[in-house]
């Protein structure tokens, strides 16, 4: 349990750093959109090498098609409720709506990294470094944008923090889950993840990731995937 507090943590720790510098100083949208990138690339690795290869292996295709359905669908629903309330695709991205989006995606990534502790093979490094990375460029551009709308850097940091432990619970959530529920269940929750950050990341963080740092983009997001592709293969 214990160890996954601490993983789940540091996990979590990015979204206030994110705040941290975003109220400190300004960021250009090049520097934030290269970070968004790797964190993308990171991403799809993760997807790829860790929840799609670990699901198919405790539950099959069904199981993890089921996830991948429900993972997806959830995530499509909540964001575009998100967006009719706010506004967003009309008026642009404001501060709350980006907290909202990185609940979204943050709850079911911790969790599967609390459920990848039960296996005993300790800490997927190629997760831990995707949810990390990820995060910033989300609490980066969402604590710009509510400075700018008057919020106090004491709210803001505040706002952040609320959400990284609401994501570090998720994770110590997705261990005892693992300790009590069968393989084919864990493979459905693995799917869930692996669909919401599939959809997260085509209709927001890659089209967002190319909106900010142009050209330079998808050489970002390679590299992204490289680290984290290599340090999946390394844990095995």
């Amino acid at each position: 349990m214990l160890e996954a507090l601490l993983w789940g943590g540091i996990a979590a720790s990015s979204l206030v750093v994110g705040a941290l510098l975003a109220v400190v100083r300004s960021w250009s949208d090049r520097t934030v959109g290269i970070v968004l990138a790797f964190g993308a690339g990171a991403l799809i690795a993760a997807v790829a090498f860790e929840l799609a290869e670990a699901g198919l292996e405790l539950g099959g295709p069904i199981g993890m098609g089921i996830g991948l359905a429900i993972g997806a669908v959830a995530y499509f629903a909540a964001d575009r409720a998100v967006e009719r309330r706010s506004g967003r695709r009309g008026g642009g991205a404001t501060g709350f709506p980006l907290v909202l989006g990185a609940l979204l995606d943050g709850i079911p990534e911790q969790a599967v990294l609390g459920i990848g502790l039960v296996a005993g093979n300790g800490v997927s490094l190629a997760l831990l470094v995707s949810i990390f990375v990820s995060n910033l460029p989300e609490s980066i551009g969402a604590s710009a944008d509510m400075r700018a709308d008057g919020r106090s850097k004491r709210f803001v940091m505040l706002l952040w923090l609320g959400v990284a432990v609401l994501c570090t619970l998720a994770a110590i959530g997705g261990r005892i889950l693992a300790e009590v529920a069968a393989p084919p269940v864990v493979a459905t929750i693995d799917g869930i993840a692996a669909g919401a950050l599939l959809v997260m990341l085509i209709d927001a963080m890659i089209p967002e990731a190319r909106k900010k740092a142009g050209d330079i983009a998808g050489l970002a997001t390679v590299v992204g995937f490289a680290v984290a592709a290599g340090l999946s293969l390394l844990g095995e």
